[in-house]
């Protein structure tokens, strides 16, 4: 991976990392805190749980990165369940935009994505559900698009819904762990973070190189990766 993807992926961490140092030390965590989190899902059992899914759900299909949603629900609930509940609300995001996009969006998005429909296509043809995994695994690409042109693709919705929620896993530990008030060191948590966030990426890029069978997703994905755009 170029450079820029790793500094791109490690400054979110970071800015996150710092996001949480200030819910915990600062008048601004406080009110962020009483505002949302503490007020309407910290505490709140099912009905927060609920009401943080939807939340979630609601912002990443409307393009809010995932990993914003995976650092709150570490930040709200425990390393375990706001994994678990950061990965089912942005598995929620892409079912909302992935089914407006089949279901009311293809006229309107047929001129705009349709190549890169087509693209997603050939890329997941063969083995749908472990190449959504792959798409998913890599630290770069646009959550938004991807899903939009998924909903415009032959995809079958199970594939795609099973193979994001598996995909999104890894990320998804890695913000929420950032988030987390869990008691370790700071600097600790951070390389636990960055360390996770590294071989994520670098797995998806392996398996993108080695198992695309010679199809491009995205031409942005292969100049990311240091690969030759082969359309």
């Amino acid at each position: 991976m170029r450079a820029r993807v790793i500094v791109k992926g490690l400054a979110l961490i970071l800015s996150l990392a710092l996001l949480g140092y200030l819910f915990e030390s600062s008048d601004l965590g406080n009110s962020i805190n009483e505002t949302w989190i503490d007020a309407r899902v910290r505490g709140h059992g099912v009905n927060g749980a609920l009401l943080f899914l939807l939340m979630g759900g609601i912002f990443t299909a409307i393009g809010l990165p995932r990993q914003i949603i995976a650092f709150l629900g570490g930040y709200a609930f425990s390393i375990g369940l706001g994994t678990l509940l950061g990965a089912l609300a942005g598995l929620l995001g892409c079912m909302l935009s992935f089914g407006y996009a089949r279901l009311f969006g293809k006229g309107l998005l047929r001129a705009r994505l349709g190549e890169r429909a087509g693209r997603f296509d050939r890329f997941i043809h063969e083995h749908p559900f472990a190449m959504t995994v792959l798409v998913r695994l890599l630290p770069v690409g646009n959550n938004l698009l991807t899903n939009l042109a998924a909903g415009i693709s032959s995809i079958r919705p199970i594939h795609f819904f099973a193979g994001t929620l598996l995909g999104y896993l890894p990320q998804t530990l890695v913000f929420a762990l950032v988030g987390s008030g869990v008691h370790i060191a700071p600097a600790l948590k951070l390389a636990l973070a960055i360390g996770l966030f590294l071989i994520s990426g670098a797995l998806g890029a392996y398996l993108y190189r080695h198992f695309r069978h010679g199809q491009s997703l995205d031409a942005q994905i292969d100049a990311a990766l240091d690969e030759t755009d082969k359309r």
